[in-house]
């Protein structure tokens, strides 16, 4: 590995600049006294590194736990390190326009009140979501609170609140368990533990709320002003996010590059799971914004880490961002059309001298590793071409035979304990996990595995590679971790469309439980004009739309006409008070009966 700049410490004076104070103490607490937030838990960081962390995630944690109010050029101001990302203010001629309100309503409102604090009472007189994250608009209840912000424009890029909604529905409770991994938030703060996540700390635990947007961005070149701030607009679809953009503050000279380009290398596939995003068009957008934007611009900023300022140091980081994900792209389809695998590309693929130096290149939050695996799946999906791995056997299958085959279980652990100690941590760590998937109840497998992934997380240089050991090591001496699903979001509900709510009740059938019935419930929304018709058949929950006007070919079973409204309170069980029934109400309630709810304490590291 080329040796690392440690002597260069412009990342430190930019983290730095622009410093005008720090909230103390940096813990958010929410309504009922629950830790939403502790920056003050990452004090820790000012020691030199232990032996227990790389230096180089080290470096990079001391830079993410800044924390306070920071400006970046006159009227441009953010709060840093009070969630996993940052929130900008951009003040206005009656007040200040919001970029990104964090991840909780807690900590958002924490921010804007550190800011007022120092810049004045001023109203939140616009907001804008650079793109479709939880933690770019979770919080903006923490700004514009119920019974305000009305007439405030709200600005966010097209496909925004499908996406906003539907990345984290579908696929949300296994999303929500491999985030809790992934951000360690369960991990104690410490020089054995969480040491942060590398594209900020860790996730706020607080309350997600979502106001919907009021004004789409739907062209590159569109330009809107918010209370007198001028902003110039730069689509980037299917980069970090399914919807995103950039923007130029053009009378503050400042360039705002969501976070399409962080001062780290980001992720082609998050682990906490996600549609795996376009390398190809993520380098092209970069490419494109350095055009664009010309020399309009003499600092550039995003909603994570810390600005850059001077438009050659900017262009500099841009065009060097640009070239790792094009890197990333075109070197894994070279590989990949000469016959290799995903993991054998991986352990092949090396950046060029000159990215591998580049702090903002290093892979602190996406990795070389997987984002490798992760170009090859988008073009060639799972299967590797290799016959054997066509139809293996499940894990537990797998294991047992594996484990039988090496002559037993204490065998096998000592094979797993002698590669551990030649330091093969890797391969000590399949085996291992074959013991524990083989028997769960092995306690000297598990603690020997707990072991293993200990001291993979101390020397992963990938912060979500540490965290995902770590809590994995947990998650193997203490059980399974129980998360709380909240469910029951009023906001988070309202911004669903119809179509995607039935799609949610459709993956929580019961398949098998359902195979042998067949019946049909038409939805009639009033506000919306239009019907639904629900059909269970075979297992499989369908639905399409069709306007309400007129009378379908084929009667139901049973025709609910309701609003809009009052179709979320029978999803949520609240009976059919106000709802027009016609028809065998006793469908509704089989219906209801083949939905599951989900389990929140299935395990990650053992059967």
């Amino acid at each position: 590995m080329t040796a690392l700049p440690f002597e260069d410490t412009t990342d430190f004076e930019n983290a730095d600049r622009g410093f005008v104070a720090a909230l103390s103490p940096a813990v958010v607490t929410g309504a009922d006294g629950g830790l939403v937030y502790d920056n003050d838990a990452y004090a820790f960081l000012k020691a030199d590194c232990p032996a227990t962390a790389h230096p180089s995630l080290w470096r990079q944690a001391q830079l993410c736990s800044r924390q306070g109010l920071y400006e970046v050029t006159e009227g441009v101001y953010q709060i840093r390190g009070l969630d996993l990302s940052n929130m900008t203010l951009v003040e206005g001629e009656r007040g200040v326009v919001v970029i990104d309100p964090l991840l909780s309503a807690e900590t958002a409102a924490a921010g804007l009140a550190l800011y007022r604090e120092h810049r004045g009472d001023r109203p939140v007189t616009g907001m804008l979501y650079t793109h479709s994250h939880g933690d770019h608009f979770g919080g903006s209840r923490g700004v514009l609170p119920h019974g305000t912000g009305t007439g405030v424009p709200i600005l966010a890029p097209a496909g925004f609140l499908e996406h906003a909604v539907s990345e984290n529905v579908y696929a949300g409770n296994a999303m929500t368990r491999r985030a809790i991994f992934m951000y360690g938030d369960r991990l104690p703060k410490s020089p054995e533990g969480q040491i942060g996540a590398g594209l900020g700390m860790t996730t706020s635990n607080g309350t997600i709320t979502l106001v919907p947007p009021t004004v789409d961005v739907t062209r590159t070149g569109q330009e809107e002003t918010v209370d007198g701030v001028r902003m110039v607009f730069q689509l980037t679809p299917g980069t970090e996010a399914p919807a995103e953009m950039n923007f130029l503050l053009p009378d503050h000279r400042a360039l705002c590059l969501a976070e399409n380009a962080t001062h780290n290398m980001h992720n082609i596939l998050t682990l906490r799971g996600a549609v795996v995003r376009d390398a190809r068009v993520w380098a092209r957008y970069l490419d494109e914004a350095v055009e664009y934007f010309g020399d309009r611009y003499d600092v550039a900023f995003a909603s994570h880490h810390w600005p850059t300022w001077g438009r050659e140091n900017v262009v500099a980081f841009l065009t060097a961002q640009r070239d790792l994900y094009a890197y990333l792209h075109d070197q894994t389809l070279r590989l990949l059309n000469s016959g290799l695998t995903g993991p054998e590309i991986a352990e092949e693929m090396r950046l060029p001298p000159a990215l591998e130096r580049s702090w903002h290149a290093r892979g602190y939050y996406g990795s070389l590793s997987h984002n490798v695996k992760a170009v090859y799946q988008r073009y060639l999906g799972w299967f590797d071409g290799n016959a054997a791995h066509l139809w293996e056997h499940p894990p537990v299958a797998l294991a047992q035979r594996y484990v039988d085959s090496m002559g037993g279980p204490e065998p096998t652990l000592a094979k797993a304990r002698a590669y551990a100690e030649d330091g093969d941590l890797r391969f000590a760590a399949t085996l291992l996990n074959h013991l524990v998937f083989a028997d769960p109840g092995d306690t000297a497998a598990r603690q020997t595995l707990a072991g293993v992934y200990d001291r993979l997380g101390h020397g992963a240089e990938n912060g979500p590679w540490r965290n995902f050991f770590l809590t994995s090591a947990m998650e193997l001496r203490q059980g399974p971790l129980e998360i709380v699903l909240d469910s029951t979001n009023p906001e988070m509900a309202a911004a669903l469309t119809t179509d995607m709510l039935l799609d949610t009740l459709a993956i929580r059938i019961d398949g098998p439980r359902a195979w042998d019935e067949d019946l049909t419930v038409d939805l009639v929304l009033t506000d919306e004009e239009r019907r639904h018709r629900l059909t269970l058949h075979n297992g499989a929950l369908t639905h399409r739309s069709t306007p309400a006007a007129g009378q379908p070919r084929t009667r139901p079973g049973l025709t609910l006409t309701l609003t809009r409204p009052r179709l979320l309170g029978v999803l949520a069980g609240q009976g059919l008070d106000g709802v027009v029934v016609d028809g065998d109400p006793t469908l509704l309630t089989r219906l209801f009966s083949y939905v599951t709810e989900p389990d929140t304490a299935f395990p990650i590291v053992t059967p």
